[in-house]
């Protein structure tokens, strides 16, 4: 007979153990460091999910626990605002008072009930032996008893009881709906300037997954080369972009492994190509990518320069982002240089470059797709944060680029307190300058609105929503 005590039976059951289910205790670990630690979900899930592929036994993952995973941690961010919402409806009290690793758990077994084809049953079972698992069996009867509530009714009955009607409040409808923050929808929606067609499409956008957008950088790797790889199609705008669909991973292609290749959404490949287009008065030999980390664009540049002869300079302030900047380029065909300095003051002379590429911090508002998290992270008065540094950028690029020459505003934001509100209001100060039309330097994109500068948007053309806009130094 064993000499292990007995566990105490509550309800004239012998005790079990919980069953461990590890892609679900994985996508929990995730969400934790999402929430603790403030980590980014593409940063925290791929070495979680490497670890997971290492193990020996029943543990070790393959392709098909790895995409549930995957999908539990990205689905449940994504429409956490919604399911924030159900539960509200179903917790007898404010979510805020309910513990955050409670609510982890709850908002992924939403997320199976309302936002998967797991049957009910399945998805209860494994979220209650989950919260078994990693919060013991009094919370694990609480998350139970929540669960069959949502259970109750699929997502659009929920939608019907937990939505304001759009008449009554669009932007509030919209922002349940469509699981965006009130002032998200609402500056979104004046950045389109349209109708509720255009908005419903951009925030269903920014909720589907992004297929994984690769750049061949010339004088290294083509177009063609990647398009050997499984389940590689042509990228839709861009000559060096290859998109891979069915969830093809980057790190087994050759290429991006020698770093011949990289990891690049077509929307940042787009900025590069048409700062590089763009025409100039005079001699094109000295480039600067004055934010170069981490490196995407230097690298997409550093090889579009030396097809021509020129140097690309790849200036970044932190001194582990320059460290990625110059593995980005590491191999580029013609001649280049990383430097760690602060871009408001460079450590350059005044109109030193011919072209001149500043893509600044921002809110990344227009990266939703692949950073789901930040929507719940950022607030109004970041804006204000972002603000003075924006337009210090962009006078230093204008400050850094000679006579003739020509500087590219870029931000992977549409609000428009990072976009033409910093443009506008720099331009005043430097009257010796002129707005270049960027739309023709994207041949085939369409829908570019009235220009001269460009906003790209997921729903219109499957990128990140960048924007551009490109200026010209006349005198």
């Amino acid at each position: 007979m064993s000499d292990q005590p007995r566990r105490p039976r509550t309800s004239g059951k012998p005790y079990r153990r919980p069953k461990k289910d590890p892609v679900r205790i994985l996508a929990f670990e995730a969400l934790r460091a999402v929430d603790e630690r403030d980590a980014y979900a593409n940063l925290v899930l791929p070495p979680l999910l490497r670890k997971a592929r290492e193990k020996e036994g029943p543990e070790k993952f393959d392709a098909r626990d790895a995409a549930l995973a995957t999908e539990l941690v990205y689905g449940t961010l994504r429409r956490q605002g919604t399911y924030d919402a159900v539960l509200s409806a179903c917790v007898d009290r404010p979510l805020g008072e309910v513990d955050p690793p409670v609510l982890d758990v709850l908002s992924l077994g939403a997320h199976q009930l309302l936002g998967t084809r797991i049957p009910t049953h399945a998805a209860v079972s494994a979220t209650v032996e989950l919260a078994r698992v990693v919060l013991g069996d009094g919370r694990a009867k609480f998350v139970n008893a929540v669960l069959r509530k949502v259970a109750q009714h699929d997502l659009d009955g929920w939608l019907e009881r937990v939505a304001p009607p759009y008449d009554d409040d669009p932007e509030d409808h919209l922002a349940v709906v469509h699981s965006h923050p009130r002032w998200v929808v609402s500056a979104l929606w004046d950045s389109l300037g349209g109708g509720r067609a255009g908005i419903e499409d951009l925030l269903r956008a920014d909720n589907e997954r992004p297929e994984v957008t690769l750049v061949a950088r010339p004088g290294r790797a083509t177009a063609e080369e990647l398009l050997e790889e499984d389940a590689a199609v042509p990228g839709h705008w861009s000559p060096y972009a290859v998109r891979l669909t069915e969830g093809g991973e980057p790190g087994a292609v050759a290429a991006v492994r020698d770093g011949r290749a990289g990891v690049q959404d077509e929307g940042s490949q787009l900025v590069a190509l048409a700062l590089a287009g763009a025409p100039l008065d005079g001699p094109d030999r000295r480039w600067l990518d004055g934010c170069a980390g981490p490196g995407g664009k230097a690298a997409l540049l550093g090889a579009l320069a030396a097809q021509r002869g020129a140097m690309l300079v790849a200036s970044e302030k932190q001194t582990h982002r320059a460290g990625l900047v110059a593995k980005a380029l590491d191999g580029n065909p013609g001649p280049y240089q990383v430097i760690a300095a602060d871009g408001t003051r460079p450590a350059w002379r005044p109109g030193s470059f011919d072209r001149v590429l500043v893509d600044v911090p921002c809110t990344g508002l227009g990266a939703l797709r692949r950073r789901p998290e930040a929507r719940w992270r950022r607030r109004p008065e970041d804006l204000e944060g972002f603000a003075p540094l924006q337009r210090g950028l962009l006078r230093t690029a204008l400050e850094s680029v000679r006579v003739g020459g020509v500087v590219g505003y870029a931000t992977c934001s549409p609000h428009l307190a990072e976009t033409r509100a910093v443009v506008a209001d720099v331009l005043k100060q430097y009257p010796d300058t002129e707005l270049v039309d960027a739309r023709p330097l994207l041949p085939g994109v369409p829908d570019l609105g009235e220009g001269p500068d460009v906003q790209l948007w997921p729903h219109l053309h499957g990128t990140d929503a960048m924007y551009l806009a490109l200026i010209r130094r006349t005198g």
